[in-house]
């Protein structure tokens, strides 16, 4: 009996530590992280957002079944991410994974793809196999997943933003992002009310369908959005969390540029995207094939400087640009069109390593001007967008006509990098109006609209300037309507123009520390192909052998032991 009772607890004993351990393992998810890039350690913003979640979290992620590799690294990312985030939540967030319309009608599943679009996850068109031996059959993979909690749903698109030619890289880049876009959406899910933006106008700034996707991609659905009059007001609210100003065309007057001053004094961000010239394509097809861009006259030059930066009256070509259709013969009475490239549009980049830009894919512009820097007490300057090292400026009065695109350009005159389009100013500004507005005007200040004042920001703001408004517009198609900001009207092809100023609003607004996230890089250690041929009869030896010769030697030294074990005793 005694020894059947040992043997029954030599059997449990097992059983409870394996049952034990699998317990343990299902609510603590840890690790020890041995990548150079610290592939599988989270942020400390996202692991204090995380153990800060009050009600359960559950996300949704559309990648399950026959999938290229690259896409499945991509679910075994989001997978070993959710069990880092439930297990620092203390079990309140969830990770599901679906198939998009498995097990439903043909107009069920349309409709459910409807949905995930209208939710910001677009499908990507792959080659999958679905069994051994069978051929290859195009199949839609929805790239993102759904948040859903207590206050509604987001969806997610991982591969937002990146470029759809790049292939792995741009999976690279998407599980490196993987942990930010999660977490923003955590944020975005959990705020008990929106922040509030406004864009401003009065001095021309365009509210037609140039914008909507700025208004109804971004603004309307992430925030509480406004269009604020500037002449309607005494000053700007303090409400608004950041302001908008979009490609004004008329001069700012003292008393609009002393309303933004003071706002920005006491506390409040703006994105300004401003062009000091009038250039664009509408008018190089309107006229007879050649304009001259002009200066608007903004007079904002004296208040950008005082902050910190200066707007060039220049325009910027660069080799690495968009294409554009060009008519380059006829047959018959027939144009012929061909895309060419079209330098006045510069694929912008991230050359600084900042957060808000960086893994993204090329921003488009179009008749951007150059940034400069000025000293300025106290301000930090960081690079967003920069065009390419294979770029140039010129000077006003530039005429920009079709022929430059039509005829080879001398590549040495293109020697000029990283020419900067975007930058973000961080620190206590000092006000543009110090000692420049008068006793009575101050008196007015103080006593009818009570806002005193301000000379210096109390605690560090920020702002960021762009010198091409064309960023934050989305082309028109007169079949489909307002396109995606950043889209090629032509080719479709899509940039990460809406990703970048998703950013830049979210950075403005609160999001700086979960920006953090961003940072991450992951580097593609691909194989030799070269060596792989050469070495191909070896390694094949080594994994043939070597799962034979694990257990002949655990075998001899099982014996050896063994024997060694009863010689001692004997």
């Amino acid at each position: 009996m005694v020894k059947r009772r040992i043997h029954i607890k030599n059997l449990l004993l097992p059983l409870v530590v394996i049952v034990g351990i699998n317990v343990v393992s299902y609510f603590f998810h840890g690790g020890i992280d041995l990548t150079a890039e610290k592939r599988f350690t989270l942020s400390n913003a996202s692991k204090s957002l995380i153990r800060k979640i009050k009600e359960p979290l559950t996300l949704t992620v559309y990648l399950k079944g026959d999938m290229p590799a690259g896409f499945k690294r991509l679910a075994n990312a989001a997978e070993d991410m959710g069990g880092s985030f439930n297990s620092l939540s203390g079990g309140k967030f969830r990770v599901e994974f679906e198939r998009p319309g498995e097990g439903l009608s043909d107009s069920s599943k349309s409709l459910l793809f409807d949905s995930l679009q209208r939710m910001g996850i677009n499908p990507t068109n792959v080659k999958a196999q679905q069994k051994k031996g069978e051929q290859t059959e195009q199949t839609l993979v929805f790239p993102g997943a759904i948040l859903s909690g207590p206050n509604g749903q987001l969806g997610i698109d991982f591969l937002e933003g990146q470029s759809s030619m790049n292939g792995l890289e741009s999976l690279n880049n998407a599980e490196a992002l993987m942990e930010y876009k999660i977490a923003k959406a955590i944020v975005m899910l959990q705020r008990d009310s929106l922040p509030a933006v406004a864009y401003l106008s009065g001095n021309g700034e365009p509210l037609d369908l140039r914008v909507y996707d700025l208004i109804e991609g971004i603004m309307q659905k992430n925030y509480r959005f406004s269009v604020l009059p500037i002449d309607s007001v005494s000053f700007i609210p303090a409400d608004f969390s950041a302001v908008v100003i979009v490609r004004p065309i008329s001069t700012f007057s003292k008393s609009q540029k002393l309303k933004i001053d003071q706002y920005i004094m006491g506390g409040g961000k703006v994105l300004w995207a401003l062009d000091n010239l009038f250039a664009s394509m509408d008018s190089l097809q309107r006229s007879s094939g050649s304009f001259i861009a002009f200066d608007l006259g903004l007079d904002l030059d004296d208040q950008l400087f005082k902050y910190g930066i200066r707007i060039n009256r220049d325009l910027v070509q660069d080799l690495e640009c968009d294409k554009v259709p060009s008519v380059i013969g006829s047959v018959g009475d027939k144009p012929q069109i061909e895309l060419l490239p079209w330098p006045y549009a510069p694929l912008l980049r991230n050359s600084g390593g900042h957060p808000i830009s960086r893994n993204l894919d090329f921003v488009l512009s179009s008749f951007p001007q150059s940034l400069d820097t000025v000293a300025s007490p106290g301000i930090s300057k960081h690079l967003l967008l920069t065009s390419s090292g294979y770029s140039r400026s010129l000077q006003t009065p530039a005429i920009v006509e079709w022929r430059s695109i039509k005829e080879e350009e001398d590549l040495s005159q293109f020697n000029k990098p990283n020419i900067p389009i975007g930058i973000l100013l961080e620190g206590q500004f000092s006000s543009a109006f110090t000692n420049r507005v008068s006793s009575a005007d101050l008196e007015i200040m103080k006593t009818q609209n009570g806002m005193p004042f301000v000379a210096q920001c109390a605690e560090s703001n920020q702002m960021i300037v762009l010198s091409d408004a064309d960023i934050l517009f989305n082309p028109i198609s007169e079949e489909d309507g307002p396109l995606r900001m950043g889209t090629n009207a032509y080719t479709r092809q899509q940039f990460a123009n809406r990703d970048f100023v998703g950013n830049c609003l979210f950075y403005l607004t609160g999001g700086a520390d979960i920006m953090e996230a961003r940072t991450k890089t992951f580097r593609l250690r691909l194989l030799d192909k070269g060596k792989i041929e050469q070495d191909t009869g070896f390694w094949q030896a080594i994994n043939l052998l070597l799962p034979l010769l694990f257990p002949i030697a655990l075998f001899f030294l099982y014996a050896f032991f063994r024997k060694r074990q009863f010689a001692y005793r004997s």
